[in-house]
């Protein structure tokens, strides 16, 4: 009888628990706590369904979104340039800058300067001291690359050279492509590290439209070279190993984006009667992107057609491209504007910033605070400079979403 009594006893307090756990759990109405009188004067069950309730009520809190660091605002980072062509961030602080008379402008962290000049540089028209990079182990190697115009035999051509920067000065000079042949006009001059670490080369077709489809020439492609120089194994053409792509007018902007596919910017003719078909081009092993064959929508087998461009009467005159937040930008010398390409839908769709408000904008790098630096070209004989030109600013590019909502 005592043990029938005590087992109802045992089942009837199971039952209590378990009622009183369910309400905290699934967050019932009513005190949970004074149900059946049971935790008025146990502390530790007390503090038990306390933890329970606190539990339940973070539960149904309801998710704070992730904070975004807030948009910060445009600032002129350098002033009174002439003709800024290249930046490269330095990796603790301060950025080096190529001016396309023939120097290399220093700037530390205080925004303080000094000048290196790089030797034997012709300045004639767009040929000069144009692209720069750093090597990716330049914390290690301090090489700095330099793509710059120089007379050989009596000739203009450009020369890719190596140095070693010291921290105020650019020593150690050594030849790594050479012979590309130069000219006045389309020069080419943009220098990229890919994510496969091989040195990239724009040239331009030197004023001879020929020689972009002259796959003996170097004038006029996309090279493709080891650190050193040497030529990578998987390059696609044996009777020039240099290149990697060919069938361009003037490239000056190269970049990769998230998913490794690589883009250049090429400017198309500038006749008075056959000009525009600025291109955005996809960029492939061994491809034929068909200068001077084909310009715009126009197409021929074994030839590529752009990716996108600024059709028969509008000129962008792209001369940089960087990969950022999502897009490809570029800076527009007779476009003046900063232009931005987003993939919506899977599509390339252009969007312009800051239209005829900095005048022509040459190169637009991403640094390494996440910010765009761009710099305008005002001075080099096709703008019309104001007051403090040739500038350097940083923007962030999130900005052009948010004023975007903000108009809308």
């Amino acid at each position: 009888m005592l043990y029938k009594a005590l087992t109802a006893i045992l089942v009837i307090l199971s039952c209590i628990l378990l009622y009183t756990t369910y309400r905290v759990v699934t967050g019932e109405p009513g005190d949970v706590r004074s149900s059946f009188g049971l935790y008025s004067d146990d502390g530790q069950s007390r503090e038990l369904l306390e933890r329970f309730t606190r539990e339940r009520e973070e539960r149904l809190q309801p998710e704070e979104p992730p904070r975004q660091e807030p948009v910060r605002p445009m600032q002129e980072v350098a002033r009174s340039l002439e003709v800024p062509w290249d930046i490269a961030f330095l990796p603790n602080s301060g950025f080096l800058v190529t001016e396309r008379p023939g120097r290399v402008v220093l700037f530390d962290e205080q925004g303080n300067r000094a000048v290196i000049h790089a030797e034997n540089v012709i300045q004639r028209g767009e040929a000069g001291l144009l692209g720069m990079v750093l090597h990716p182990n330049f914390t290690r190697n301090r090489y700095v690359y330099l793509y710059k115009t120089v007379t050989s035999g009596g000739r203009t051509v450009n020369e890719v050279n190596r140095y070693t920067f010291t921290g105020s000065s650019l020593t150690n000079k050594t030849l790594i492509v050479g012979n590309i042949p130069g000219a006045v006009y389309h020069d080419g001059g943009r220098l990229e590290f890919g994510p496969d670490r091989k040195l990239y080369i724009a040239t331009g077709d030197a004023s001879n439209d020929q020689l972009a489809q002259d796959i003996t020439s170097l004038a006029g492609k996309i090279l493709r070279v080891n650190d050193d120089g040497t030529i990578p194994e998987d390059n696609p053409f044996s009777e020039n190993p240099f290149v990697y792509a060919y069938g361009l007018r003037n490239v000056q902007g190269m970049a990769w984006d998230t998913r490794g596919r690589m883009f250049a910017t090429d400017h198309g003719p500038s006749a008075s009667t056959f000009c525009c078909r600025d291109e955005l081009n996809f960029i492939q092993k061994g491809k034929n992107y068909g200068w001077p064959e084909i310009t715009a929508d126009e197409t021929r087998e074994g030839m590529e057609t752009p990716y996108l461009h600024s059709g028969t009467f509008t000129t962008w005159a792209p001369a940089s491209l960087a990969f950022a937040s999502g897009s490809l930008w570029f800076g527009g010398l007779r476009g003046a504007a900063l232009y931005e390409v987003r993939f919506e839908e899977g599509e390339p769709v252009l969007h312009e910033h800051f239209k005829n408000e900095y005048g022509r904008i040459r190169t637009v790098r991403t640094g390494p605070d996440g910010m765009l630096y761009f710099m305008t070209s005002n001075r080099d004989g096709r703008g019309q400079p104001k007051v403090g030109d040739d500038r350097i600013f940083k923007v962030d590019p999130r900005m052009f979403r948010v004023t975007e909502q903000n108009t809308q």
